[in-house]
Order: C-alpha cells, then sequence, then structure tokens
C-alpha cells in the first residue's frame, strides 16, 4: 500500500503480518489445501483478537478504528493477507459484520458479537448464476408473509459458505431488494461445496428452500436493500483489491530477488537490458496497482459520490495488469516458476480468485463507460 500510516497504522500492519508469517507459511498453506475448512477456527480467533474483524463495525455496538476510517485501516490487513496468501474468511466475515452494524437491532446483537470475536465466521450470499446457466437455480427471492419472512433460490459461488455459521442473503422482493440473516443450520439450507483455483479460499452453492424465519432477521427495510447491497460490494472490490496489490507486489519481490541470484553466462539475469525493460513495466503496473486500491478504499471510506467510479476503475486496472504481471514473473522463473512446489503460484491462485470476484475487469470496464454516458448526459 502507498498510504503514510500513522504509528498505530504501522503497528497493526506488523502485527499482523509478523502473525501471519508465523502463523500461516507456505508449509501450512500447502497442508490446509486438503483441508475442508481452509483454515483452523483457533487462528482465526487469534486473528479477531488482534482486530480483523471489528474494523467495519461501530463503537456501540463493539468494533472500531485506528484512524476513524475503518476501511482503510482494514486494506492494510488486507494488504498483508495477500502478501502471504493467508487463509481465512476476511472479506465475508467484515462485509455480514458491517451489515449488521449499519441496520443493528437486538436480535443481531448476538451474531454481531460473534462475528467480533472470531467464534463465528459468515458468508455473503450475493451473487447468481448468470440467466440459462447450466449450473444454475432459481434466482433467490424474498417474501414478508405476516411475522415471517420466506427465502427460496439458489446462490452460487458462494465465498465461506461451507464454514458459515451465518449467512446474509440477498434476494428480491416484489418492491425491491432485501436482506435477510440466515443461520447456516436453519432447516432447508443446503450448502454444496464448489472447486476452488486458491489452495485455502473455498466456496458454495447454497440453495433455500422456502427458509422460513422470524421477520426480524431482516437487515435493514423489505425492499429497501438496494443501496445497502451497492455499498457493500464495493467495500467487498476494496478489501478484494488491497488483497491482491498484497500478492502481486509479494510476487514481484520475489521475482526480482531470483533475477539478481540466478545466473547465465556468468552474469545475473537482473543485468540484461532486455529484462530490466520488463522489470520497468512490471514496477510502472504494480505502482499504478497500489494508487488505484488506496484511491478507491478512500472514497469509499469518505463516501464520495465517484466511488463507484474509483472501484470500478481499481477492479478492472487490478484485474488486467497483475495478471498480466504475474503471467511475466512466471516466465521468468523458467520451469521452475509453474511447479507446484515453489510459491510462485499461492500468490497466482489467490489474485485469480479475486480476479473473478464481484465482476470481472470487462464488466467493471462497462460500469465506468456508463457513468461516463451518464455524467455526460447530465452536463
Amino acid at each position: 500500500m502507498l498510504w503514510e500510516p500513522t504509528p498505530d497504522q504501522e503497528f497493526f500492519r506488523d502485527t499482523t503480518a509478523r502473525f501471519l508469517q508465523d502463523q500461516a507459511p507456505p508449509a501450512e498453506l500447502r497442508r490446509l489445501r486438503d483441508d475442508p475448512a481452509g483454515f483452523d477456527a483457533g487462528y482465526w480467533r487469534r486473528g479477531a483478537e488482534l482486530g480483523w474483524t471489528s474494523l467495519l463495525v461501530a463503537e456501540d455496538h463493539g468494533g472500531g478504528s485506528l484512524s476513524g476510517a475503518g476501511l482503510v485501516d482494514l486494506t492494510f490487513v488486507a494488504h498483508e493477507f495477500g502478501r502471504q496468501a493467508s487463509p481465512g474468511p476476511l472479506a465475508p466475515s467484515n462485509l455480514v459484520a458491517a451489515a449488521l452494524s449499519t441496520h443493528y437491532t437486538d436480535a443481531h446483537d448476538k451474531p454481531l458479537a460473534a462475528l467480533i470475536a472470531g467464534t463465528s465466521t459468515a458468508a455473503w450470499c450475493v451473487d447468481e448464476p448468470r440467466p440459462g446457466s447450466s449450473t444454475g437455480g432459481p434466482p433467490v427471492r424474498i417474501r414478508v408473509e405476516g411475522d415471517e419472512v420466506v427465502v427460496h433460490g439458489t446462490k452460487r459461488p458462494v465465498e465461506a459458505a461451507p464454514t458459515a455459521d451465518l449467512l446474509l442473503v440477498t434476494g428480491r422482493t416484489d418492491d425491491g431488494l432485501s436482506q435477510v440473516l440466515v443461520p447456516a443450520g436453519t432447516p432447508g439450507v443446503r450448502v454444496t461445496p464448489l472447486r476452488s483455483i486458491d489452495v485455502t479460499r473455498r466456496y458454495g452453492a447454497v440453495e433455500f428452500d422456502e427458509v422460513r424465519l422470524p421477520a426480524t432477521a431482516l437487515v435493514g427495510s423489505a425492499g429497501g436493500a438496494a443501496a445497502d447491497v451497492e455499498h457493500t460490494r464495493q467495500l467487498a472490490i476494496v478489501i478484494g483489491c488491497a488483497e491482491s496489490v498484497g500478492a502481486l507486489q509479494s510476487v514481484f519481490d520475489l521475482t526480482v530477488a531470483w533475477a539478481f541470484d540466478r545466473y547465465s553466462f556468468g552474469r545475473s539475469l537482473a543485468s540484461y537490458q532486455a529484462l530490466k525493460h520488463r522489470f520497468a513495466d512490471m514496477k510502472t503496473w504494480l505502482e499504478a496497482c497500489h494508487a488505484l486500491a488506496d484511491d478507491a478504499a478512500a472514497a469509499v471510506a469518505a463516501g464520495v459520490p465517484d466511488a463507484a467510479e474509483s472501484t470500478s476503475a481499481a477492479k478492472a486496472y487490478i484485474g488486467e495488469y497483475g495478471g498480466l504481471l504475474i503471467q511475466d514473473c512466471i516466465q521468468l522463473h523458467g520451469g521452475i516458476g509453474v511447479t507446484y512446489e515453489h510459491d510462485l503460484h499461492l500468490f497466482m491462485r489467490r489474485a485469480t480468485a479475486n480476479r473473478s470476484s464481484h465482476g470481472s475487469p470487462a464488466d467493471h470496464r462497462h460500469l465506468i463507460a456508463d457513468i461516463a454516458l451518464q455524467q455526460e448526459a447530465a452536463q
């Protein structure tokens, strides 16, 4: 990240980095590849004690931030998660905690406290298969029937769904979007694990078969969640971009060190001018990724009108040029770069998973074009 951190933020970042280096080194990540959860529950609780899960929660509800901008503080954690390709449902649990804090009620007190303490984890069920997809099911509909809400339909892919205790479900009612908090063990909920390119990240397809809950399970008002969903998606993009930039930084640093250590014809690879040109290009891309990720975080944290444009710009650029940077670094490593034993693929997998979450680079370029057209029409 390019932020100029305060002493508290710097201490927070260093503490997180040391914890992740100790608790989730590459050997541990490889071991977790076959673990159904992808992370250890004790590890997550200790991370919560460091403050990973409370930064988007209001102080009145048990949260708090270091700088007054909790999202900016959270990007320091996300960046270190990317640098280490660390396990754990960082984005989903924080997104759900933020939603519960924003629309706090007594019914959400215990679930929110458990998320902050790290004794529970959550998933945000928002994405659905494209219409006509062979993997699809019916889109989620939410009905309000007296003092109950009924949820029916399918969400996929849902990050952290196989391990989540709480599911924040977005669905359409007759008058707009609604969100409902569904305990994962509720009758009628079925979670089917999906394969993931990431070593430790887990996804699932979640089916809701006429799931009935009390009306107090609504997060916000029925039919009035459109703005909340958009804001939560912006939060998710900011966290994912910060994490991806951390992964890109690790890939670049590994490759620079390799180029200086590897010799060919009596010279280090780093001394060849053709490779210097490639490194210069990659460094330019990397610095731009840092800047765009920081700008998006600042825009969303401040709630500025162009936050959507900033998040889409960051998502499109980091997804596109981050992929090019990683592929260049893999090629510069030669044959060892494509082996499972080398650490490069751990970061490639994390960045690739983030690239496809919450819209592809092409999707976000279209969104930026739509915003530009709307601005032009308004002039």
